[in-house]
């Protein structure tokens, strides 16, 4: 894996990654952090990597700028909890306090992005926990494990043996999102597939499930732009 940087104002560096099973260039932005990264078959120069960049600058600029920046979680900014905005504000006391559509967080300025994530994720933890506690039951398939993390590419995860992961971040996005990806991770501990059969579980156990996951599809990305600095 090497770089390309495409000169301009500003520049705009560019991972090459080389692919035995590419047949063609492509270039890929992500949506949640802007990194453009080139695929090039093997056999494939970089010469010509660049000609392909030079030739698609216009549409990946224009992504670029319209591409919304990081949001960097302090006093005074505004995260969304289960989709709904609240204003950070000063707390007094030890204990985070919402109300309102304020996040009262108390202590140093400096530490309210830590103590924010803190409190996103117990809260990420009681909601998921409670939601898979019920789709579990329903169910009548026990999970064996719960954890959470702050991962890129997927919402959640079920094992072989009934352990489930889920993204903390989903306490960010609507309720009816974080209740989806519950179900969709619990039918799968009686269907590990995507068959129908599987989808037949998840409306059993949820009801219509396609307007959350395009809310993911559509949203989803931007729930990564909230930055806690820790």
């Amino acid at each position: 894996m090497g770089q390309i940087r495409l000169p301009g104002n500003p520049p705009v560096d560019v991972i090459v990654r080389r692919s035995a099973r590419a047949r063609r260039l492509s270039l890929r932005m992500s949506q949640l952090d802007g990194r453009v990264t080139l695929t090039l078959p093997r056999n494939v120069p970089d010469s010509v990597g660049v000609d392909f960049l030079r030739e698609k600058e216009a549409w990946l600029r224009g992504h670029l700028e319209n591409r919304e920046g990081p949001v960097r979680v302090a006093l005074g900014s505004e995260i969304p909890i289960e989709g709904v905005g609240h204003r950070i504000a000063t707390g007094e006391g030890r204990r985070i306090i919402r109300g309102g559509g304020v996040l009262e967080v108390p202590g140093s300025s400096d530490q309210v992005g830590v103590k924010t994530k803190a409190w996103l994720r117990n809260h990420a933890r009681v909601r998921l926990s409670s939601a898979s506690d019920r789709y579990a039951a329903a169910l009548g398939l026990p999970y064996t494990r719960l954890t959470l993390r702050d991962t890129r590419s997927r919402w959640g995860s079920c094992t072989h043996d009934g352990r489930l992961m889920y993204s903390w971040r989903l306490i960010l996005a609507p309720a009816y999102v974080l209740e989806y990806v519950a179900a969709h991770e619990v039918a799968h501990l009686k269907e590990m597939n995507h068959s129908q059969a599987f989808w037949d579980v998840v409306d059993h156990l949820y009801g219509d499930w396609k307007p959350a996951r395009n809310w993911l599809h559509t949203h989803g990305a931007d729930l990564h732009r909230y930055r806690f600095d820790d």
